[in-house]
């Protein structure tokens, strides 16, 4: 997944892999400084979540926004 920003930028962010379920993805943060994908844990702690989950997570980490690893 990648962002767009407002000057046209496009800002890496995270990978998703298939877990077997719709709703089950493994999640991969893009590092930038090393220019490549590392497995990483979701806010709560889970390796697998909601597409969802994967990108208020790495949005929350590349877009200053830490309200987004905030779980109710």
């Amino acid at each position: 997944m990648a962002g767009v920003l407002p000057d046209g930028a496009v800002l890496s962010l995270c990978r998703l892999r298939y877990g077997g379920y719709a709703a089950t993805f493994g999640f991969a943060i893009y590092r930038a400084s090393s220019e490549r994908y590392e497995e990483s844990a979701l806010p709560s702690g889970a390796f697998a979540g909601t597409p969802e989950e994967a990108l208020d997570c790495a949005c929350g980490l590349y877009l200053g926004d830490p309200s987004a690893w905030v779980t109710n």
